[in-house]
């Protein structure tokens, strides 16, 4: 596969030590040779959109290169575009590769799509990596998505896509030669519950709580992401920022609008 003249920054949710991390850098030097590895010091998984405002961000560099950030996945992309990375801004964002998928609801906490999603709000093609595994197992098929990831990647940047725009993918959870093909998909919905508070003691008889979650796939509506990774396809979704409702913002535009006499 020929190289690219992208400049590519990785980064992920799940810090600068996680195996995902280097699947992914195993991935982006198939597809460019100028990488530049920007990424949380510590897990930040659920962290979402979060921007650290309140206290200082700082870095580390680990070698030629790598950095880690003591920080949210989105300041490691506000650092490598506007600080570590001085010389020529990144031309890809690549976010993950994520322990486990982001799928549905999922895509609201995550962190690995909203390092892409910063990437995008700086107007650099970005796109968010997940490799889904069977829960209650600790094998990761990491070469699932070691092995397609290039390629799709390949055929995103080829047809391109707009501004404001970011693509999530994930990868289902078996072996890299049992994938069934690539599905471009919506965003699916559960129908099962999906969040649960684990509630414990502790040593001096105090409450403290677990968030976790089942991540059922419960009866996935067809076309979506969940059907796709249900059935043993990889799916894409495009994703916008845009998170205007049109068709409620016209309706409510007859129903609510008005215009007050100013006195």
């Amino acid at each position: 596969m020929p190289f690219t003249h992208h400049r590519i920054l990785v980064t992920n949710d799940d810090g600068i030590h996680a195996p995902g991390l280097e699947v992914l850098h195993d991935i982006a030097q198939q597809l460019s040779d100028d990488i530049w590895i920007i990424a949380p010091e510590v897990e930040q998984s659920g962290m979402g959109h979060a921007l650290t405002l309140s206290s200082p961000v700082r870095y580390r560099k680990v070698n030629d290169r790598r950095y880690a950030v003591q920080g949210t996945p989105t300041d490691c992309v506000m650092m490598g575009v506007h600080k570590i990375i001085e010389d020529k801004r990144p031309t890809l964002v690549l976010s993950g590769v994520n322990r486990g998928s982001n799928l549905a609801e999922d895509m609201t906490y995550s962190g690995t799509i909203a390092a892409a999603m910063e990437g995008a709000i700086c107007g650099i093609p970005s796109i968010a990596l997940s490799q889904e595994f069977t829960r209650g197992q600790n094998n990761v098929c990491w070469d699932n998505a070691r092995h397609h990831a290039p390629v799709v990647i390949e055929k995103l940047l080829h047809n391109g896509w707009d501004d404001g725009i970011l693509m999530n993918i994930n990868f289902p959870p078996c072996e890299a030669n049992a994938v069934r093909g690539i599905r471009t998909v919506s965003q699916g919905f559960r129908d099962e519950a999906e969040l649960f508070v684990d509630e414990r003691d502790d040593v001096r008889g105090g409450k403290y709580y677990w968030f976790g979650f089942r991540r059922a796939y419960g009866s996935p509506m067809a076309g979506t992401d969940l059907e796709a990774i249900n059935t043993g396809y990889i799916s894409v979704t495009p994703l916008h920022l845009d998170l205007t409702h049109e068709q409620t913002l016209h309706r409510l535009k007859h129903e609510v609008d008005t215009d007050f006499e100013i006195s």
